[in-house]
């Protein structure tokens, strides 16, 4: 058993000559990519064909008992490369089918640094198992687990190799806006006017509670400030359907809701601040226990995620200064991920109905991005979320990342964001194997 990670955790390692193990009996190569997550051309890309980097700084060799060795020296490696990926692949099945798939690392006197067991690889052929990246001056390792259901040439285009005309992949990282064409968040939000009175969803209670009034001497923050509300996907049966709570106010105060359906529901918030913005959620003791906020951010805007109790009474407490604005909905009014990009700022939740496929998400914050997922398939509690599935990204500062969903009814929560991000489908294409096959 390794002494090792879990899909998502990352460690500092020793700038030194480190020596990168993969079993068991599968394909394995390197890509030495930048800081845009491209690599610069064919010599970045270690493999079979081309076991050595012409810097000398990687170099791939084969073991008599079906495990790949990436000798890396990091203290070699090219100030241009920010990060090394160890790429795995299948000539034929998927990775599912790879016993022991697993990653370890030894230091230059042989004993384990770090070491990351993949246990739920699933349907793709090809993933990035782990990286080697720059941080601080320093070198870390991430457990990474990212696999792609269109092979190698998803994961190819993705780390900018070139492919043949004949095998396009359509959705690429490499097609998307550029990172400065992202909108910037918004300095103030718009001015306050009368909001209107919600749209009731399609199935949901006649009987729900009026919203809160707003004193007269506040200037609210619109509505429009928030997210739009997607409608209900037909026959929704992960969760009770209710009308939008509107809440609305100034300053620090407690945003009470009675008489909803237990269960995960969608908490829009806006602001209009120039300060800290915090919220938790609150015990039946009137004690904080969850943080779902914590920014310095001005003008503050996002979607949380919730979990109304048992007894129906929905309470979390925002520590804030200025007016605000909030709406509580149900789950099923998560806003839909497609192949057309959603432009995005701060937490959100997001679902996905479609095929198995990649999210591509673009952020452009400063601080941190964490992105986890549930599935709902076959989850029959509505008054719990199930277990989160795993976390997609835990970082700090610009990331793009292209992650995997399954065919299932998944909701993606995008836990903290203090910035604008972009989130889009990616369309899947035919599997090839590595490097040769994608050119042919």
């Amino acid at each position: 058993m390794l002494r090792g990670l879990i899909k998502g955790d990352n460690v500092f390692v020793p700038t030194v000559a480190l020596r990168v193990a993969v079993r068991n009996d599968i394909d394995v190569a390197a890509l030495l990519v930048t800081e845009e997550g491209r690599v610069r051309g064919d010599a970045d890309i270690v493999f079979h064909g081309a076991p050595a980097h012409p810097s000398g700084a990687v170099r791939l060799s084969a073991g008599e008992d079906g495990t790949a060795w990436l000798d890396a020296d990091l203290a070699g490696v090219e100030e241009a490369v920010t990060r090394v990926l160890v790429v795995a692949s299948a000539e034929e099945g998927a990775l599912r089918d790879a016993r022991g798939l697993s990653v370890e690392v030894f230091g230059p006197d042989g004993t384990t640094v770090v070491g990351y067991e993949v246990t739920d690889a699933g349907g793709e052929t090809a993933m990035v198992l782990a990286e080697l990246y720059r941080r601080a001056g320093g070198w870390k390792f991430r457990a990474v687990g990212q696999g792609y259901v269109d092979g190698l040439v998803g994961l190819a285009v993705h780390h900018g190799v070139e492919v043949a005309e004949e095998a396009p992949v359509e959705d690429s990282p490499a097609e998307e806006t550029p990172e400065d064409a992202l909108p910037e968040p918004a300095e103030t939000l718009p001015e306050p006017r009368a909001p209107r009175a919600p749209e009731a969803l399609p199935g949901a209670a006649k009987d729900a509670a009026p919203p809160a009034q707003l004193p007269a001497q506040v200037a609210p923050v619109p509505a429009a400030a928030l997210a739009p509300v997607d409608l209900p996907v037909p026959d929704w049966p992960y969760g009770h359907l209710f009308e939008p709570h509107t809440l609305e106010g100034s300053g620090n105060d407690v945003l009470a809701v009675e008489g909803l359906p237990p269960g995960p529901v969608l908490v829009d918030l806006a602001l209009r601040t120039e300060r800290h913005t915090a919220v938790w959620t609150l015990t039946p003791a009137n004690k904080e226990e969850d943080l779902l906020v914590n920014s310095t951010k001005k003008d503050w805007r996002g979607r949380l995620l919730a979990v109304v109790p048992l007894d129906g009474r929905l309470r979390l407490k925002l520590k804030a200064e200025g007016p605000w604005h909030a709406r509580v909905l149900p789950l099923a009014a998560a806003r839909r991920l497609t192949e057309d990009a959603l432009e995005c700022w701060g937490p959100e939740v997001l679902l996905h109905t479609g095929e198995a496929t990649d999210v591509s998400f673009h952020y452009r914050g400063d601080s941190n991005f964490i992105v986890d997922s549930y599935v709902l398939t076959g989850h029959k509690d509505p008054a719990k979320l199930p277990e989160s599935r795993f976390p997609y990204i835990n970082e700090i500062g610009r990331r793009r990342e292209a992650l995997p969903v399954p065919s299932d009814t998944v909701l993606v929560h995008v836990q903290r964001a203090d910035g604008p991000w972009r989130a889009r489908l990616k369309q899947p294409s035919a599997a090839v194997a590595w490097l040769r096959r994608v050119r042919d």
